[in-house]
């Protein structure tokens, strides 16, 4: 039975490591450090909301919250929303060629903080 990598160790809270993978096929194990998955440190409720966001194509209206706390959790900051009408002006000033990407990008991060 296969378990799911507990990201943090469940005495002292510190960063689980990888030490050992095997191949059931043909048997081969490596041994070493490895790097964990980020996702690791979620919990099996967040993974599931990351599932239905991916299925929804990022429709995130019913889910925002929880997402922050998901992006916190994996250690981003959460960026504010932008309005609409701000992103599809800049996305317009962008297809006309009146700004380009880095100043596209620098309006949003403006719009944000």
């Amino acid at each position: 039975m296969l378990h799911q990598h507990p990201g943090n160790c469940p005495i002292c809270g510190g960063e689980m490591v990888i030490r050992r993978i095997e191949c059931p096929t043909c048997d081969i194990t490596i041994e070493g450090r490895f790097d964990t998955c980020p996702f690791c440190v979620l919990s099996a409720e967040q993974v599931e909301l990351i599932k239905i966001f991916l299925r929804s194509r990022g429709n995130i209206k019913e889910v925002r919250g929880r997402l922050d706390d998901i992006v916190r959790k994996l250690g981003f900051t959460p960026v504010p929303e932008v309005p609409d009408e701000l992103k599809e002006e800049l996305l317009a000033k962008l297809e006309s060629g009146d700004i380009d990407a880095d100043e596209f990008v620098r309006r949003l991060d403006e719009a944000a903080a």
